[in-house]
């Protein structure tokens, strides 16, 4: 276990009103992704479809906002991030609409559609091996340090970083409107926590339930420990590839814990069954990461209620893959 020592926190910590300002900033240029209803079991909730982005996910929002708020001089420099895919294509979206320089280190084997998409948009693709250290393997943070302190750049990180956590919060208050009133609780899909923390910012009264991998539940573990738990270095295989890091930060654990729900892991089963109900009961393609949050409400592993919304967070879905999995052939 990693102790989440509080001197590794930024002095910079994200608060509820930055998730007010990156609101107002994201509806500037971005329309609300709909709120749409659906019934599980005998219980009408709500979905937030953010697989609707340009982007095809919720990751434009921090994205966004991280780019928008670097000074005039950090800007000139660009900016490197880290992604298996659909941060990659926040930061390229946003970068390319700024006019800046994104280098974007991801997986070599990170999806087709997801390495095309960023490419498309202008960012720069440095692959690395996603693997154990001793099967040949590379530390994909360490990548993204050796290309800043070659030719510059600011990080933008997927989760750990306090403008990136904001921005994704702002779905809170989109949801807030659209409702009419707070939600009871949101079901939200986890990789690092970044979602999650924002959420937890910009909905101060719901409760925020974190589902994740099975065997990737690493804020699920970390919370229950109040430490930072990392992934096991045998970590099953998961189809949810946008939700494998390997541990959470401690800024994200900060803002959770004593906030956050315990945490749910899902199986891939769960997941599939999930992407066909989305394609069949909201004519909606998910990926599979995005359609954790409502596998675990389909399962029954977290409360609903009539203002329980769960967060379709992206459909930037393999063709083949999303084609064999609503036809039942996986």
């Amino acid at each position: 276990m990693i102790q989440a020592d509080v001197s590794q926190v930024p002095l910079r910590m994200p608060n509820a009103a930055g998730v007010r300002a990156a609101a107002r900033a994201i509806a500037a240029i971005l329309p609300p992704t709909p709120l749409l209803p659906v019934t599980i079991g005998d219980t009408r909730v709500w979905v937030k479809a953010e697989m609707l982005q340009p982007i095809g996910s919720f990751k434009i929002r921090g994205a966004w906002w991280r780019l928008l708020s670097l000074p005039e001089a950090e800007r000139a420099a660009g900016v490197v991030a880290v992604s298996s895919g659909n941060h990659a294509q926040g930061v390229a979206w946003a970068a390319k609409r700024l006019g800046m320089r994104a280098t974007i280190v991801m997986p070599h084997d990170a999806p087709a559609v997801k390495l095309a998409n960023t490419r498309a948009l202008g960012a720069e693709v440095v692959l690395y091996e996603r693997a154990p250290k001793e099967q040949g393997g590379q530390d994909r943070d360490a990548v993204a340090a050796e290309l800043i302190a070659q030719g510059g750049g600011t990080l933008v990180h997927a989760f750990g970083d306090p403008w990136v956590i904001e921005g994704q919060g702002t779905a809170a208050i989109e949801i807030a409107a659209q409702l009419g009133g707070a939600p009871s609780r949101i079901i939200a899909c986890c990789g690092g926590g970044g979602l999650a923390a924002g959420l937890s910012l910009g909905a101060p009264h719901a409760k925020i339930h974190p589902v994740e991998p099975v065997g990737w539940d690493m804020v699920g573990q970390s919370l229950a420990a109040g430490e930072i738990v990392p992934a096991a270095p045998d970590a099953p295989r998961t189809i949810c590839d946008a939700l494998q890091p390997t541990a959470t930060k401690p800024i994200n654990l900060a803002v959770l814990q004593n906030r956050a729900e315990p945490g749910v892991a899902v199986t891939d089963a769960e997941v599939r069954a999930a992407q066909r109900f989305a394609f069949a009961n909201l004519r909606l393609v998910v990926e599979p990461g995005g359609a954790a949050a409502l596998a675990a409400a389909l399962a029954g592993k977290v409360p609903l209620d009539a203002d329980t919304v769960i967060m379709l967070t992206g459909g930037n879905a393999d063709p083949a893959a999303y084609a064999a999995t609503i036809a039942g052939h996986d």
